[in-house]
């Protein structure tokens, strides 16, 4: 018997927005299974407005989320992987770490993991037409500028220093406010299942970014998946991977 097609989602429906505290708001594309869902991240300057991430790009951001063009806004990649760039293109002002420059420029289904992770699978209902898992893509841009560990994203009353945070993927970078002490974890850590099977190199690489951000004065934690979570949460997330893996 074959199973019953999956509903197409139309493309007003396939964002949700949920505001937070200290003037940052959650975005995200419900219709995509936890595990491989992104967070989407706004969060209001006076001068400008910084967005971290962009999710899957199935559907345009700018389009549906109003939110995202109220102002100039300066949007960040936590790192180049599919689920997190997808809407980079359609912003004028984007940062990503010179390690994964050429991908955001030139992405493939390769280079960004969509060849080995979409598929029908990772979604509870499909995009609109005419989206197709087999298909799919990231669209690059060449319209970014680089960031590297150090330095400030300036939005007139908020600043965001970046921290690189290499271990999930090369480029990786995690963005901090000393005056809130709010961290933008990218997927280097989070309150979820991480994809974290590094060896070698990458895997030295991933036990001093932990060890890095066990250090930082957190308050709250808003990571690339799941939910977000404080102070002391995180210190036990770091503090437990690292327990298993830096031996």
């Amino acid at each position: 018997m074959t199973a019953p097609a999956m509903e197409r989602i139309e493309a007003g429906r396939w964002y949700r927005t949920r505001r937070l505290a200290d003037d940052v708001t959650l975005i995200d594309e419900p219709w995509i299974k936890a595990f491989y869902r992104c967070n989407i991240w706004h969060v209001r300057g006076r001068e400008r407005d910084l967005l971290v991430d962009s999710g899957m790009g199935v559907v345009s951001l700018r389009q549906h989320v109003p939110l995202v063009t109220e102002k100039a806004c300066t949007a960040v990649a936590s790192h180049t992987h599919f689920d997190h760039i997808g809407c980079h293109h359609e912003f004028d002002d984007c940062r990503v770490h010179p390690a994964e420059a050429a991908i955001l420029a030139a992405p493939t289904r390769a280079n960004t993991l969509a060849e080995a992770y979409v598929s029908d699978e990772i979604f509870d209902g499909l995009p609109p037409l005419p989206y197709a898992s087999a298909t799919y893509g990231v669209r690059g841009t060449t319209r970014f500028n680089t960031i590297v560990d150090g330095d400030v994203i300036d939005l007139g009353d908020r600043r965001f220093t970046v921290i690189h945070t290499p271990g999930h993927s090369p480029g990786g970078i995690a963005l901090f406010e000393a005056a809130t002490g709010i961290l933008f974890s990218g997927d280097i850590v989070y309150d979820g299942p991480l994809v974290d099977d590094v060896t070698g190199p990458d895997l030295a690489d991933y036990i001093a970014s932990m060890k890095r951000l066990l250090t930082l004065p957190v308050t709250m934690v808003h990571g690339g998946h799941f939910p977000s979570y404080g102070a002391e949460r995180h210190r036990a997330i770091l503090r437990d991977w690292l327990a298993r893996r830096d031996r």
